[in-house]
């Protein structure tokens, strides 16, 4: 089958179209904007490429046209599909319809987290031999690419709350079937799709709907939006992760680069009350107590939180919780998370993909109780939709908090000045012009700074730029 994908060098859609190449499909595809990384990964697949919409490139019509969500009416190509009534799908249709099938899904879902915890989750199964497929919404450094179809029926996916298509606004994760459902967390966010936390939640529900009452739902004790959505009907067994709960994690130093995993550690078992109160998956364990001790690179309690998840997850597809200790142990983290990038004469660079005040602010922690009293410089360009509209603005100031100077990029098409964040504190400066960006943030470095970039996108090169400039 040929197959060509309208939107092709997003991450999901550029790892959908490995699959399919793997699966034995002709894949072509177009995009606005052709380049790296995700354009070098799809040339090494064999698939060619199309930069821009000209309708030129569905004819011959091709079997069938997968239509990305950056898509919407009025793209020339979504007109030619719709007027010669050509077959397409979305992304997360073809996936579920064709790739899992059969297979025993492993969802990842929640605002934070879920292209970290799949990445774990990932890593786990495969260091405990059982080869999982997956689609990751970034690149997991323990296997180089962002997806793979696997040898075994175990598949992790990281399932995202955004639409799904310009004619199907439902949440991507509806057409997963997960057997397996990790929730992360839940606050609002995607501003330009959902008008309140409510409509996010609704989504989130239609999601706990599909899973199997012989499923597993893991789920954190303490996130109050999460307990509303399984308050409104579950049907499936829920084990619960956090302080008092089911699972419990025991951070042996301040910045979360050593825990503990306890099993129902002193504590009775949390879970939601439309599940089977006799189920296997809720009752204590008798084998309950320490389950091991992780030791990695990674920082933050929110990655321990991500970790604990990891552990559990695995667990309900069988790997032994001391099987996935050790697999985080030689956890090798993910790309654009708070990756380092280089050390230049003292001074550490990273890459971080934060885009939420929460996420902002956890990230910034982590490094905190890491580094000690060293100097954290948080370069910081808010472009995701949602901070475009301004929905965050109030707890912007607040996330930068652990940082001892924040420069915020000032890009067009914002509904708001950023200048708003100034004097909120002395080091925080907010600068529109990439160039005089760039010598703020150089002046600023020291030998013992640490420099995070948080960014979305790709931030106009930026990264490259500091590091030619510190070198």
């Amino acid at each position: 089958m040929h197959i060509h994908i309208l939107g092709i060098c997003g991450t999901f859609m550029g790892s959908l179209a490995q699959l399919a190449v793997a699966m034995g499909h002709r894949v072509t595809g177009s995009d606005a904007n052709v380049y790296p990384p995700m354009s070098a990964q799809l040339a090494d697949a064999g698939i060619e490429l199309i930069e821009g919409y000209d309708p030129g490139q569905l004819d011959p019509a091709p079997d069938l046209v997968v239509i990305g969500n950056a898509l919407s009416r009025g793209n020339p190509c979504v007109e030619y599909v719709l007027n010669k009534g050509l077959n397409y799908t979305s992304g997360p249709q073809w996936l579920g319809e064709h790739c899992l099938p059969g297979r025993w899904v492993l969802a990842v879902a929640g605002t934070h987290g879920k292209t970290t915890t799949a990445s774990m989750l990932a890593w786990i199964l495969e260091y405990a031999g059982l080869k999982p497929g997956y689609l990751i919404g970034g690149v997991p450094k323990n296997f180089g690419v962002s997806a793979r179809l696997g040898d075994t029926p175990f598949f992790v996916v990281e399932a995202d709350e955004y639409d799904t298509a310009f004619f199907d606004k439902r949440s991507k994760f509806v057409h997963y079937h997960p057997r397996t459902l990790v929730l992360n967390n839940l606050e609002y966010d995607h501003a330009d799709i959902f008008p309140d936390l409510a409509a996010i939640q609704t989504q989130f529900h239609h999601l706990l709907r599909t899973v199997p009452s012989e499923g597993l739902i893991i789920s954190p004790a303490d996130v109050p939006a999460l307990i509303e959505v399984l308050e409104k009907g579950c049907w499936t067994p829920v084990e619960s992760i956090g302080e008092g709960a089911y699972w419990q994690a025991r951070i042996l130093d301040e910045s979360g680069g050593k825990f503990e995993v306890w099993l129902n550690g002193g504590s009775g078992v949390s879970g939601n009350s439309s599940a089977s109160d006799d189920s296997d998956k809720r009752k204590p364990s008798r084998n309950a107590g320490l389950v091991g001790t992780v030791s990695w690179p990674l920082s933050g309690k929110h990655n321990v939180a991500n970790g604990m998840a990891a552990i559990v997850a695995a667990r309900h597809a069988g790997v032994l919780p001391d099987i996935a200790v050790a697999a985080l142990g030689e956890f090798a983290g993910v790309k654009r998370r708070m990756e380092t990038l280089a050390n230049i004469n003292g001074v550490t660079i990273y890459d971080d993909f934060a885009h939420h005040p929460t996420a902002i602010a956890t990230t910034l922690q982590g490094l905190r109780k890491q580094v000690g009293d060293d100097n954290i410089i948080a370069v910081i360009e808010p472009r995701s939709n949602t901070m475009k509209l301004g929905i965050h603005r109030d707890q912007l100031a607040a996330s930068t908090a652990e940082a001892n100077q924040v420069f915020w990029y000032q890009p067009t098409g914002f509904d708001w000045s950023l200048d708003e964040l100034v004097g909120w504190s002395t080091g925080t400066q907010v600068l529109a012009d990439m160039d005089r960006l760039l010598e703020a943030t150089v002046a600023a470095a020291k030998p013992g700074s640490h420099i995070v970039i948080m960014s979305n996108g790709g931030f106009g090169g930026f990264h490259q730029r500091l590091i030619t400039a510190l070198g």
